[in-house]
């Protein structure tokens, strides 16, 4: 029968089935289905699916068992890295979601199935525009901590699955013991590696001692990252590979098939963190497509597809496991639900994990007016200068030696009629970290100073692009809590001039805004990102919140 053809291949998993039914389009949308014969059929509708590889073969043969029952519809699956498909996507809505580049590969599709519903959730946070239908999860893969024989810590981590007392010393460990070796796939770039963040920032706590805690594994994993998968898998074999590493229960089961003389033991957490394989149609696409897409979901429900999915070593969306399945060693009986993840708490540790990972050059300009001496009632009475001194500690804290930082305050008539004085040059973190700190201290209100926000965003503007550098961040991160006021300053129009000729695409500087309180102006500050030409604004209504927006703000690729 014409255009019936299947490719199996690792760089496209293909099924395009022509099939036997007709369309019947009321109202015009799709109305249903009845079984004819091919020749029957008005029209074939073409669906496209761009799938994570190790669950692309499932689909495929579900999708040809559905086609062959009989429908008007040729369904392609493609095997397609969730980086690069959410990379692709991130592009066409403006964003840089992911640091570095990505393979060229067609990433056209009327479905995605990534291997992790945190893709979607990032790219909604970053893009607002993109709205597929989500159509329920098809399949599962807890995250699992994965050592090899030779791991340092194999003898000492019986019983540590869903013991949370026993994971919080595995977490010391893995933050203190110089002598282990763990490792992550970047979690920028790969849904195990975000999935391990998620489940140790769960384990270390809330408090100061866990955030110390989390900062502390965050930066012992990043010194033996790798870039994908794949590449972390290899790091476990030869002479000094690593001890510990999150990765899915699919991909140790996968290794372990491969490599049985090495397997690798599975250490489950106490709380479940899974990719989940989420089934979304893509907006934009037409009715018929859409209720194509909608009927091959439910075709993912059968038994065939239940058996593909066991011998791939991935459970269904329930934690069960179809006929064939064969477990780690260890693993529990059942599988609880997963654990909610809040996009806030992503995009939190990803802004942790770019400050960590990611050497940078920025100037920190705090707000010193007058109206920085109000208390923050969510913040026992602190006032917000003396919130924002914790949160400037904190941020100095998760930087490492590799940043250059100034710091400068900002008021009026600071130095004559100067609405600002620099504190710290910029300065490398590793020789002037002690300087810096002191600088934070210096972040008291001026009583009777008001807001001379635009010369001085201005001014910080001019610094960073003055000694911009290749390779890294260049950005201006303000924080204040009110509208401009500097009588013989600029206008907002000035301002908006000035930086815009200064602008120089090919040495992008970030201008990054915190705004505190409710006596911002969002599109004052708006109008001064958009002339920046790179960066955003972040409001905290509740000043007690400024250190949870400074990390959404690091982590933010709009305008990367």
């Amino acid at each position: 029968m014409p255009g019936r053809h299947r490719h199996l291949r690792s760089s496209g998993l293909v099924a395009s089935v022509a099939a036997v039914a007709v369309l019947a389009v009321a109202g015009g949308g799709w109305a249903g289905y009845r079984q004819l014969s091919a020749d029957e059929c008005p029209a074939l509708v073409p669906l496209k699916v761009a799938a994570a590889g190790e669950i692309a073969p499932a689909i495929t043969a579900a999708a040809d068992s559905w086609t062959r029952d009989g429908t008007c519809v040729t369904v392609t699956v493609t095997a397609v890295d969730p980086t690069v498909m959410a990379a692709a996507v991130g592009r066409q809505h403006g964003i840089s979601l992911v640091n570095g580049g990505t393979r060229q590969q067609d990433t056209q599709a009327d479905i995605w199935v990534p291997d992790s519903s945190t893709w979607l959730q990032r790219l909604a946070s970053e893009a607002p525009g993109f709205k597929p239908a989500m159509l329920g999860s098809i399949a599962e893969s807890p995250l699992v901590l994965a050592l090899p024989p030779t791991s340092a810590l194999s003898a000492s981590t019986g019983g540590a699955n869903a013991r949370t007392g026993k994971w919080k010393a595995l977490v010391q460990r893995i933050a203190t013991d110089k002598s282990l070796r763990p490792a992550t796939a970047d979690p920028e770039r790969d849904a195990t590696g975000l999935a391990g963040l998620l489940v140790i920032a769960g384990v270390a706590g809330s408090d100061a001692a866990g955030a110390k805690l989390k900062v502390g594994a965050m930066r012992a994993l990043s010194a033996n990252r790798a870039g994908n998968r794949s590449a972390l898998l290899e790091s476990f074999s030869g002479e000094g590979g690593v001890d510990l590493a999150p990765l899915s229960e699919a991909d140790l089961i996968a290794y372990n098939r491969e490599r049985p003389s090495a397997s690798l033991a599975a250490i489950y957490p106490p709380t479940s963190v899974m990719l989940d394989y989420p089934y979304a149609v893509m907006p934009g696409i037409d009715p018929q497509k859409a209720a194509a897409a909608a009927t091959l979901r439910t075709a993912l429900s059968t038994g065939i597809f239940a058996g593909q999915l066991a011998r791939a070593g991935i459970r269904a969306p329930d934690g069960s496991a179809g006929a064939g399945f064969v477990a780690p060693a260890g693993a529990p009986a059942t599988i609880p639900p997963a654990a909610t993840v809040d996009p806030k708490a992503i995009t939190q540790l990803l802004g942790s994990w770019t400050a960590i990972t990611q050497p940078g050059r920025m100037l920190a300009v705090f707000d010193v007016s007058g109206s920085m001496k109000a208390k923050v009632p969510t913040a026992g009475g602190l006032t917000r200068a003396e919130v924002t001194q914790g949160v400037a500690r904190q941020g100095l804290g998760l930087l490492d030696d590799r940043w250059s930082v100034g710091n400068w305050t900002f008021s009026t008539n600071m130095k004559d009629k100067q609405p600002w004085i620099e504190n710290v040059p910029i300065s490398l973190c590793g020789t002037h970290r002690a300087e810096l700190e002191a600088a934070i201290g210096r972040i008291r209100p001026k009583p009777d100073g008001d807001t001379g926000l635009y010369d001085t965003a201005l001014a910080a503007y001019e610094r960073i692009k003055q000694g911009w550098q290749p390779g890294v961040s260049n950005s201006v991160v303000i924080y204040t809590d009110g509208q401009n006021d500097n009588p013989g300053g600029l206008t907002i129009d000035e301002l908006v001039a000035r930086m815009t000729k200064l602008r120089d695409p090919k040495k992008p500087v970030r201008m990054i805004i915190i705004g505190m309180g409710t006596a911002i102006d969002r599109k004052e500050l708006e109008a001064i990102t958009r002339a920046a030409g790179s960066g955003g604004v972040f409001i905290a209504t509740d000043p007690a919140t400024i250190g949870e927006i400074f990390l959404e703000a690091i982590a933010s690729r709009k305008g990367a």
